[in-house]
């Protein structure tokens, strides 16, 4: 059995919660939120290089750049 094909569940969960939280009011549960997405595009980078889906990786960096955005952003608004 091949476990990797499993880290597309955590990634989905985790991509969930984190849209859930970025659209919070509270600047905290947002940062959670970043730190989220930021796990997921790590889960979702980790079983595209497995499943050689170049494509997902090369969005996963590119949502990746932005969620870092997004971290620094919100750490300076609150």
């Amino acid at each position: 059995m091949d476990y990797v094909d499993f880290l597309q569940w955590p990634a989905m969960v985790m991509t969930i919660l984190a849209a859930w939280l970025i659209g919070s009011l509270s600047p905290r549960r947002r940062l959670i939120g970043f730190c989220c997405f930021i796990v997921s595009n790590l889960l979702w980078g980790v079983w595209g290089w497995h499943t050689q889906a170049w494509a997902l990786i090369v969005l996963q960096v590119c949502l990746f750049l932005m969620n870092i955005r997004g971290f620094t952003k919100n750490q300076t608004e609150s």
